[in-house]
């Protein structure tokens, strides 16, 4: 049923011989972008919100996000004569979803499924989720526009996609300035009508109440050292767990070999929607799929910090290519995060370098300047300067560079990048650099949903009064997450969820 339906049962309007609980809210778990997106969208069809928060904050990982939200056939692209399509953008996502892999066995996948219909139910069985996150993509990007007067007037490419299609703004971080605006409509809402929206914040949910059809009734939680519990349809928009480092977490479990490596979860993400969700019979998929990105920053001063910051994909979007310690790329930067990522550890020739020149960097200048004031990456001079740093001599960096240089003019790269921007790669540029690492930083697995983002069973019904969205949700990207693709799940299957 969906959230409609289920919210008439809630306020009376179903069969009598149920047991009925007056009441017009509906419960959200979780304060990220996907959790604001259902509230939204809850008030706008005319119900009433309770927010969960578990934090004394809300925005969750949604804040981090740097690279921006993807759409086809936006406004925006459409200003900007990019020729992109939703076949075409159903395609790159399809074609992620069955060809990721853990990162050792990225290349082999990526050669086995080489051929295989991406848009066949047969080979794909993500693909009703897939076309719901593609088709909802426009109009996503035109809600935000439209309803919190968002700038996303700047499109780039990433990772796996055949067009420039992942929307930012002139100034911050996407993630950031999209979540906030959410944030303080919502609480604009809550201080002029109080009696429509709730939030709840330093507030964990411990578990989902069910009725004795097994239907989802409410939520407990604990607050200040309190138990206690509200009632209505339940919304889960509690993200993954891709920060549960405990010997008894979900990634300890079925990703252990992840467990030394570090994150860029907040530490909030613990599964517990999962969890919650798996006690009264919802079924999970790809719990063992964790996605490892190739670009963590390492700050020279705590290599070893488990938390690190990410370099957004953007950055790579925009023209940066990687070094090995000896000066030379290997890799099509912009592969698949899987793909990229197991370059990396094959290759064995860390620390590996991300490099913009002077005409990459100027055309995502906040990011960069925003690194170099974290101290996380650096500015150069000319390249003898970065050479002298890496320890090779500056010939080598030149060689690459005109390597580089021809395969742009030529179309054929040896390593099979298609897409080149800000050329010429010279020495005597100004370089913005950072070293890094592959990291945790989202968990493809979660609980298993329909295209309604109803929560399913083993036997594949609906579990009833629950719903799903964001990271919380398993399957939608399938096997491997194009980069742009999560911040567009939170406002595709948040709305979804809340409506």
């Amino acid at each position: 049923r969906s959230l409609k339906l289920q919210f008439l049962y809630f306020i009376g309007l179903q069969n009598t011989s149920k047991k009925v609980i007056m009441t017009t809210q509906v419960i959200v778990v979780g304060g990220g972008l996907a959790g604001l997106s259902a509230c939204h969208t809850i008030l706008e069809r005319g119900a009433n919100v309770l927010l969960l928060e578990k934090l004394a904050f809300c925005g969750g990982n949604s804040t981090k996000a740097t690279s921006g939200i993807n759409g086809a056939l936006t406004r925006t692209q459409q200003r900007l004569n990019i020729g992109d399509s939703v076949d075409a953008f159903l395609k790159d996502t399809t074609d992620s979803a069955i060809k990721g892999a853990p990162p050792k066995l990225a290349a082999a996948k990526q050669a086995e499924m080489e051929g295989k219909d991406s848009l066949d139910p047969a080979v794909n069985p993500y693909l009703d989720v897939n076309k719901r996150l593609v088709y909802d993509s426009a109009p996503a990007i035109e809600w935000l526009i439209e309803s919190f007067g968002l700038d996303l007037s700047l499109v780039g490419r990433l990772g796996g996609h055949s067009f420039p299609r992942t929307h930012r703004g002139k100034q911050k971080f996407p993630g950031m300035t999209i979540t906030y605006a959410l944030l303080e409509k919502l609480e604009e809402i809550l201080s002029k009508h109080p009696d429509r929206v709730k939030i709840m914040t330093k507030t964990r949910a411990t578990e989902l109440i069910t009725d004795a059809s097994g239907e989802v009734i409410g939520v407990k939680y604990e607050k200040d050292g309190k138990t206690g519990q509200a009632m209505g349809p339940v919304v889960l928009t509690t993200g993954g767990f891709g920060a549960d480092f405990s010997k008894d977490s979900i990634l300890a479990k079925l990703a252990p070999e992840y467990m030394d490596l570090p994150t860029t979860n907040g530490v909030h993400c613990t599964g517990d929607g999962i969890k919650m969700a798996q006690a009264v019979g919802g079924d999970t998929v790809d719990l063992e799929m964790v996605q490892i990105h190739p670009t963590a920053l390492v700050h020279p001063d705590e290599p070893d910090a488990k938390v690190k910051f990410l370099a957004a994909e953007a950055l790579r979007g925009a023209g940066g290519i990687f070094l090995d310690k000896d000066g030379n790329r290997f890799v099509d930067e912009l592969q698949k995060r899987d793909f990229v990522t197991g370059a990396m550890w094959s290759h064995d020739k860390g620390p590996y370098r991300l490099v913009l020149n002077g005409q990459a960097s100027k055309s995502i200048e906040w990011h960069c300047l925003h690194y170099e004031g974290r101290g996380l990456m650096k500015k150069y001079v000319g390249a003898e300067a970065l050479a002298k740093d890496m320890g090779v001599p500056v010939d080598n960096i030149r060689a690459t560079f005109d390597d580089f240089n021809r395969a742009a003019e030529s179309g054929n790269d040896r390593f099979g990048r298609q897409y080149f921007v800000n050329l010429p790669l010279v020495t005597d540029d100004t370089f913005y650099v950072g070293i890094v690492t592959p990291v945790i930083h989202y968990t493809l697995g979660g609980l298993k949903v329909n295209a309604d983002a109803e929560v399913l069973k083993e036997d594949g019904s609906v579990l009833p009064g629950v719903f799903a969205g964001g990271e919380v949700a398993g399957g939608v990207h399938g096997k491997n997450r194009l980069g742009g693709s999560s911040l567009l799940d939170c406002v595709v299957y948040g709305r979804v969820s809340g409506g």
